[in-house]
């Protein structure tokens, strides 16, 4: 939140009687007062935006102010320059020399006068302190208020399915350990056990794994980027998603394996988590190739290379594989139309 914007500090000039004069330099800006004692000139420039100006560039400047008034027959102008910036010593060495200039430290709220300065110009030192001060206290309040704001969790922003589907993924896990062969034999995929009426297969073997190591591979990607997912989607479009890229991959193992009458058995949460990056390429596409802190490019390197290693390494069921990603793109296009999510933005 900045405080000290060139607005405020106008409407403060304005307030006291100050009038602007116009300016084709929008860095500077000039506001004048008539006193008994002749013309007083408020100079402000705001040194915080990769602005730089020479010592003669200042000099010359103040010049053509009092040029200006006493062109119009003004005898006497009185100008105070005030640099309004965050770095102090950038602009002390412009305007160190100069009796008639202040800086104001954005950062600090603090009006610093060196000892070679007027210490007062018309009571502005007592009004830019006083000003300075309440700048500060608003800033405080604002800081406060927000870092309580963030300290509020936003339940609605939370990714619920997704964290219960990795919970559900380990807590089965957990139950494996206890349970020896129990839960393989009877959930784990199988062409065989399907021919025999066991169709639930397609389902619970999405939600077994081998060992600790299959079980995390699958959970730190489902962790990651199935939270962005469900956020973009929604709850329960994800769940349908992360349900049918499960089904998808197993089907397309059937077809494999039937194909080349390789049969085995098979589980692990593979084809569903391919699934959801599949999705996560689609939105980022939609996002003209960016979302968030991942690009198009990254997504679609981080599936090519975990596809390739499946097909590089022996015991990877590398049909579910490629099912699941094909269903998670597709869902998630299909899911989007129909909720006629605005993907093709320029927001990102």
């Amino acid at each position: 939140m900045d405080i000290l914007t060139l607005n405020r500090l106008e409407n403060l000039f304005f307030e006291r009687g100050y009038g602007k004069i116009p300016s084709n330099l929008p860095e500077f800006n000039f506001y004048c007062r008539r006193e008994v004692q002749g013309i007083t000139v408020l100079h402000v420039i705001d040194y915080r935006q990769g602005l730089y100006i020479s010592m003669d560039q200042y000099i010359h400047l103040k010049e053509q102010i009092e040029t200006f008034f006493r062109d119009k027959g003004e005898r006497e102008v009185h100008v105070m320059t005030l640099v309004l910036c965050d770095d102090t010593e950038k602009a002390r060495r412009l305007c160190g020399g100069d009796s008639f200039c202040w800086v104001i430290d954005s950062r600090e709220y603090r009006l610093l006068i060196h000892e070679t300065q007027v210490a007062d110009f018309y009571g502005w030192k007592d009004i830019l302190e006083e000003y300075l001060f309440s700048a500060a206290r608003e800033e405080a309040k604002a800081a406060a208020s927000y870092a309580g704001q963030a300290k509020k969790t936003d339940w609605r922003a939370v990714s619920w399915v997704n964290a219960a589907l990795v919970a559900v993924n380990v807590i089965i896990f957990l139950i494996c350990t206890f349970t020896g062969d129990l839960l393989y034999n009877r959930g784990a995929f199988s062409v065989t056990a399907l021919w025999q009426g066991e169709w639930y297969r397609l389902f619970t073997s999405m939600f077994l794994h081998w060992n600790v190591e299959h079980l995390f591979s699958n959970m730190i990607v489902l962790y990651y980027v199935g939270a962005i997912v469900e956020r973009k989607l929604g709850a329960l479009p994800y769940t349908a998603l992360y349900v049918l890229s499960g089904l998808a991959g197993n089907i397309f193992s059937m077809g494999y394996e039937l194909l080349t009458n390789a049969y085995g058995s098979s589980a692990g949460a593979s084809g569903a988590v391919f699934g959801v990056e599949g999705a996560l390429l689609f939105l980022v596409m939609a996002h003209r190739g960016k979302l968030e802190s991942m690009t198009a490019g990254r997504v679609a390197f981080a599936i090519a290379f975990s596809l390739y290693c499946g097909f590089t390494s022996a015991g990877v069921n590398n049909a579910a594989h490629v099912g699941g990603v094909l269903m998670g793109f597709t869902a998630a296009a299909v899911i989007a139309a129909s909720k006629k999510i605005q993907v093709f933005s320029n927001h990102r």
